[in-house]
């Protein structure tokens, strides 16, 4: 099978992860791998793995246009402002796994199918990801739920320079992409990073005041969800509920990483790797038919 060739933008341990699942794609392949700095360790493996590479980042693209058709920019939403133009310019399908909010918002479990339609995707957070397929179940179901709360732990080694420096920008986009998927009137996000040796995996909990719970259609509609999002992130895991606790719906998931790269308790940031890739796959998919 033919496979669309994907350039990577940014080295580090999301670039990495994701150039492990690309390879590993029936769809995808990796035509270039690029950043800058061309001592990192992640220009170095890709060179053994014979990946192209460049440490010009995005002037790599702008010489070899032809070395892709999907751009993943895993680098920071500073630089992505400055991508974001040039890539339309070159009519790229560009997938944004920074807060730089310029493209539209994206979770595969409500939205993929926007990559037939759209230039430029964002992946949200990685408890956008996790929890707002299940916040948006609740409102389908009890479309008079008038508030949903997300708590969310990840690892404190899991959490680099970009994560800690944008905590509060994390909070207020999951709040965003919660009331604007679900539908909700009124949402709240907490991150906490968890010191914890060893490392704890991600876990998210989900606050819910629902009126005249039906509890068994929304067990029922949950766990098809649950499903649905295990299928393109396998360490995703519904640990709790739905249950009514003092009031409240409460549902908890956490999620273990798929160990391409990344620690398997990263799976704050294995999940929106799997959730690029899987994005990109769908595009990939839709233009081989074509």
């Amino acid at each position: 099978m033919n496979k669309i060739k994907v350039a990577i933008i940014g080295t580090g341990n999301i670039g990495s992860d994701l150039l492990l699942k690309v390879q590993k794609s029936k769809y995808l392949t990796c035509g270039l791998f690029t950043g800058r700095n061309d001592d990192s360790q992640g220009l170095k493996r890709a060179k053994e793995m014979g990946v192209p590479t460049s440490s010009s980042s995005i002037q790599a693209i702008i010489d070899n246009p032809e070395s892709c058709e999907i751009v993943f920019d895993a680098t920071s939403a500073k630089n992505h402002m400055e991508h974001a133009p040039i890539l339309k310019k070159l009519g790229k399908f560009v997938i944004d796994l920074t807060p730089s909010k310029i493209g539209q918002m994206c979770i595969p479990a409500i939205n993929s199918d926007i990559a037939f339609t759209v230039s430029n995707v964002n992946m949200v957070t990685c408890g956008g990801q996790a929890c707002v397929p299940l916040a948006k179940v609740i409102m389908d179901t009890h479309p008079d739920t008038e508030y949903i709360e997300l708590a969310g732990s990840i690892a404190s080694k899991s959490a680099g320079a970009g994560t800690r420096a944008n905590v509060e920008e994390y909070m207020q986009t999951t709040k965003v992409a919660l009331e604007e998927f679900s539908g909700v009137k009124k949402a709240k996000a907490i991150l906490v990073l968890n010191p914890a040796e060893p490392p704890v995996d991600m876990h998210n909990t989900i606050y819910a005041t629902v009126p005249n719970l039906n509890i068994d259609l929304l067990t029922k509609k949950i766990l098809e969800k649950v499903e649905e999002i295990k299928k393109y992130i396998p360490g995703y895991r519904l640990t709790l509920g739905p249950i009514l606790d003092k009031g409240r719906v409460v549902i908890m998931i956490k999620v273990v990483g798929s160990g391409d790269f990344l620690p398997p308790y990263a799976g704050n940031l294995d999940i929106i790797t799997c959730a690029a890739v899987h994005v990109a796959e769908k595009y990939a998919q839709h233009k081989l038919i074509l």
